[in-house]
């Protein structure tokens, strides 16, 4: 409701080109960039200049949106230089209340339309097909996070379009490498206002005593400080190394009981997850007593690690409990701080930096296990919350786009 249809001619000034005659140019630097064509841009829309003129009339600014419109049609890019004289190949789309990149995007979305009305004839984008335009303007603002939003998708398909030509042939190999990437901070920008890790760090450290002094959590050992040269890769400035016991409120095994095919409460074994979900039907249920069941009940947000057997090292974020439930002794329960995205901390347990940290740690026998001690050591990076909100939106979106 707040947004606008416009005829785009009335938000907008367009300049046309025009050519010059071959006295009026040069090729050596004197006066300001002529641009005669589509192939004054490269690939990834930088401008390359090699002719210039001492007579501009037709003039670009910087931040016109440049349109193709004779020979190449629909190329677009923004000028970056100050100024530059335009030959008639080009249109300057200039416009004053209007983000630029929002109306190149705009202009990205119907420039096929454009070229599609000139079929059968010589190709060509005249004023008029650009100055007719209906645009669907929003407020200022809007624009921004629209353009935001559309740089921080490209960029992301542009990674998957990366990691898919190194990786086509293992979809498993290429999931892994978008997930690293993430909590390298690879695939999110990093926002000023979003703070630092280092202040959310210490409000779950405070919030963490407080369960300590309260009698809800027990005091740990403290963990080993990070050093530089246990650090594996460079992440922003302001994320922050932390070891996952020092996120964690609990780090829990699972209650041991035979399994029965009726009871009051049900126990989620290893094998009743697949395919990182429970299976509900076929979770058996289990004596326990009640003064027990507080202390091994299963709620949204845990995260089940599997410490032992074949699976070792599989984890499962727990986001519905549909019967109550306890977990069972071969698993190990974390829950953490509500200032954290459970999500974010899942997908580090999928990234190969997780993987390699287990590896390190895991017990090599004819049955391989891994204890609380070696979670509670791994090391993570941790982004503010707002970039772990942007981290799981990202990768859950990317993710589908692979498996789709």
């Amino acid at each position: 409701r707040s947004w606008k249809w416009v005829s785009f001619g009335s938000i907008i000034t367009l300049q046309s080109g025009q050519d010059l005659k071959p006295e009026e140019y040069n090729s050596n630097s004197a006066g300001i960039p002529y641009l005669t064509g589509a192939s004054n841009f490269d690939e990834k829309g930088h401008l390359i200049i090699n002719r210039w003129t001492e007579q501009p009339k037709h003039i670009a600014v910087k931040g016109d949106v440049l349109l193709s419109c004779k020979g190449t049609v629909g190329k677009l890019a923004i000028l970056g230089v100050d100024r530059v004289h335009i030959a008639r190949q080009y249109m300057a789309i200039r416009s004053y209340a209007t983000d630029v990149k929002f109306v190149e995007f705009f202009m990205q979305s119907v420039i096929e339309g454009i070229k599609e009305a000139q079929k059968g004839l010589i190709p060509g984008i005249e004023r008029n097909d650009v100055l007719l335009l209906n645009m669907p303007l929003p407020p200022l603002a809007e624009q921004k996070r629209i353009v935001e939003c559309v740089e921080q998708i490209f960029f992301v398909l542009d990674t998957i379009d990366e990691l898919q030509a190194q990786y086509a042939d293992n979809l498993t190999v290429l999931k892994g490498k978008l997930i690293d990437a993430a909590i390298q901070g690879k695939l999110t920008k990093q926002l000023p206002e979003d703070g630092t890790a280092e202040e959310l760090y210490h409000l779950i450290r405070d919030e963490k005593q407080e369960l300590i002094k309260a009698g809800k959590i027990k005091r740990e050992t403290p963990l080993p400080e990070i050093t530089s040269e246990e650090v594996p890769f460079a992440i922003p400035k302001n994320w922050k190394w932390v070891r996952w016991g020092e996120l964690s409120n609990q780090i829990q095994y699972g209650y041991n009981a035979p399994a029965k095919d009726s009871g009051r409460i049900k126990m989620v074994r290893i094998t009743d997850i697949q395919g990182n979900r429970v299976n509900w039907q076929n979770v058996p249920y289990c004596d326990i007593d009640e003064y027990e069941i507080g202390e091994y009940k299963l709620y949204p947000r845990d995260i089940l690690f599997a410490r032992t057997g074949g699976t070792v090292g599989k984890s499962y974020l727990v986001e519905s409990v549909e019967e109550d439930s306890v977990f069972a002794g071969y698993l190990i329960r974390t829950n953490y701080s509500l200032r954290l995205n459970a999500k974010y901390m899942k997908y580090f347990m999928d990234s190969r930096l997780y993987w390699k940290q287990l590896q390190d740690g895991t017990t090599a026998t004819a049955q391989p296990n891994c204890n609380a001690k070696t979670l509670s050591k791994m090391m993570l990076p941790l982004p503010p919350k707002d970039e772990q909100e942007r981290i799981v939106s990202v990768l859950d979106k990317a993710l589908q786009v692979i498996d789709t």
